[in-house]
């Protein structure tokens, strides 16, 4: 009897699916973040939630409380590893170009994936969130704007260009608080007009040495 090679017809089951690879190490903590990311930015941090991101990077909700006991320990990890740090700014030779550059890079970050992700974040969680959010911004923004704030007007300073009274720390955190500011209660974005006006109308009359 002629034996025939059987083919798959329309009435047999078709193969099971490949079982799809199971991310580990960096490459699911970058899938995390990616998905808090998206979840902050398109529904807001009401909306993030750890089965949700859970399911987006194909894992399980269990592995992300094991790691995060908090959607906001989450959010503020997934930020800190992708918003764009505030550097110092080299010199310049003068005082208006280091600032309106310094003033630039806080544009830049807030401009970002990350930075949307962290205005979504400041306009819904208040200063209270166990101190978290706080510490997160004072540590990736504050601080880092204050401490290069202050070395160029030290330099400013220097040059003749910054009166001596105005080298301190309420001065270098005029420009974050108010780009904070801004950014969180303000109706509008934080755009290059207003980083102008900021630079020309608020913090260089505040610096420049008296005439006399």
């Amino acid at each position: 009897m002629k034996q025939t090679t059987a083919r798959p017809g329309a009435g047999e089951p078709a193969a099971p699916p490949a079982a799809t690879a199971r991310r580990r190490g960096k490459a699911l903590e970058q899938a995390i973040f990616e998905a808090a990311l998206e979840q902050l930015t398109s529904g807001g941090y009401a909306r993030l939630t750890m089965e949700g991101v859970a399911g987006a990077a194909q894992t399980g909700k269990a592995a992300l409380y094991r790691r995060w006991p908090s959607k906001l320990e989450l959010a503020l990890d997934a930020l800190g590893s992708t918003l764009p740090p505030l550097t110092d700014v080299p010199d310049l030779g003068s005082v208006r170009a280091e600032l309106r550059q310094l003033i630039g890079t806080f544009q830049v970050a807030m401009d970002s994936p990350a930075g949307s992700a962290m205005r979504a974040l400041m306009a819904e969680v208040d200063h209270g969130g166990g101190g978290l959010l706080k510490d997160f911004v004072m540590a990736r923004l504050v601080g880092p704007a204050r401490r290069a704030g202050l070395e160029v007007l030290r330099r400013g300073e220097r040059r003749g260009e910054v009166r001596s009274g105005a080298v301190n720390e309420m001065v270098a955190d005029v420009w974050p608080a108010m780009l904070l500011y801004r950014t969180k209660f303000g109706a509008e974005s934080v755009d290059a007009e207003f980083c102008d006006h900021l630079l020309e109308d608020v913090l260089l009359p505040l610096i420049r040495p008296q005439a006399g």
